[in-house]
Formats: structure tokens, C-alpha cells, sequence
């Protein structure tokens, strides 16, 4: 398989650090939106990524569509979400706040990136920083309860809630440094570190925010 898109993107670095815990081997095709925006466009209409292109050649878009389509590779004994009960719930739940963390610092970043400085809102970067922070706070207490070894979710194995969580963590953490996160949420960024010391992390690099 090949995914498209980089590893700065949360959405693109949870599919693929999702893949790396299932032992689904891929190869990345590095892209960026602003960069490549038509060479992105020829594999999804939308310009964005992540776009995985399976080995039949059809290609997934989306990062939640993707991941459910990994899911069901997988079968119910594997999947990184529960198929049914109360652990499902959990762990949806949780995956919905950390993909929000992340969409919300993404939003502030892109606010002071793509707009010229006169046009820059800084109210609405505050917002989206408040929502970051509402966020994170939950998942803080959620991974206060959870012990050295658990799952944030409380599942017995790695779910996509752990995934996303420090995948969202991380991103934050890389492109809004004075949110101060680690500071404000001890045991949030305890967890993520742990996350980010497994392979199928490390084998996802995060590169530095550009400037």
C-alpha cells in the first residue's frame, strides 16, 4: 500500500502509525497541500490528505474512512476499534476529542500561516487554543486513572484512542509550543511520551512546524 501525504499532518501520522500497530506494511509518498496541491488533487478531488492506495490500486480518503477500512482488513480480533459495547463507545469517544484537539490547533496554526498579518484574528486563534486546552483536559483526566500501563480508553491492548490521542498530543505540542502543554497536563504528556517510545511511533517521525 501507499499513503500520501507527510508526517506533520495528525490526520496522515494516525493512519499510519495505526498501519505500523496492525503490521500493515504501506511506503509513504510524501506531499504537501500547499506545496503539490496538484499532484494531491490527481489522487483526491477534496486536495487533502491522507490518501492510502491500496494494492488493488483503489484509493481511501479521509482518515476515519481509512481507518474503518483497516478495521475491517483486519477482522474483530485486531481492530484498533472495538466492533460493539461499551469498550466501542470508549473508545469512538475518546478518538472523537483527541481528533478534535488536533483539528482545533491546526485551524490556530493555519490562522497565522496562510493569512496575511493584517488580516490575522487573533480572537479566533484564541478559540481554537481554549478548545485545545478544554480538550486536553479531559484526556489529561482520562489518563490519570489509567496507571503506567494502561490504555486511555481503558481497553486491555493499544486502541485507536491511544493513537490518536498522542498522535493529536504530539501535533499540538509541535505547532503550538506556548500553549505550554506539558506543564498543564502532566499526566496527558507522560502518556503520550510512552505512545511516541513504540516502534510503530518512532517509525512515524513528526518533523518540525515550519515557520
Amino acid at each position: 500500500m501507499r499513503l500520501i501525504g507527510n508526517f506533520l499532518s495528525p490526520y496522515v501520522r494516525r493512519v499510519a502509525v495505526s498501519l505500523n500497530v496492525l503490521e500493515l506494511p504501506f511506503e509513504l509518498d510524501e506531499l504537501f497541500v500547499f506545496k503539490e496541491p496538484d499532484v494531491v488533487r490527481r489522487h483526491n478531488p477534496l486536495v487533502r490528505i491522507p490518501v492510502l492506495v491500496l494494492d488493488d490500486g483503489a484509493t481511501l480518503v479521509e482518515s476515519s474512512a481509512i481507518l474503518d477500512e483497516i478495521d475491517h482488513m483486519v477482522g474483530t480480533k485486531r481492530c484498533l476499534i472495538p466492533s460493539d459495547g461499551l469498550q466501542r463507545r470508549h473508545v469512538v469517544q475518546t478518538t472523537a476529542i483527541g481528533l478534535a484537539c488536533a483539528e482545533k490547533a491546526q485551524w490556530a496554526f493555519y490562522e497565522g500561516r496562510v493569512r496575511p498579518a493584517e488580516k490575522v484574528h487573533t480572537p479566533w486563534i484564541e478559540h481554537n487554543e481554549s478548545q485545545v486546552l478544554g480538550g486536553f483536559e479531559h484526556l489529561n483526566a482520562s489518563a490519570s486513572k489509567i496507571g503506567e500501563d494502561g490504555w486511555i480508553a481503558g481497553t486491555p491492548n493499544i486502541s485507536q484512542a491511544d493513537v490518536t490521542t498522542a498522535v493529536a498530543y504530539t501535533f499540538a505540542n509541535t505547532v503550538r509550543p506556548r500553549l505550554g502543554l506539558a506543564e498543564r497536563f502532566p499526566q496527558l504528556s507522560r502518556f503520550a511520551g510512552r505512545c511516541e517510545a513504540l516502534s510503530a511511533f518512532l517509525k512515524t517521525p513528526v518533523p518540525a512546524a515550519p515557520n
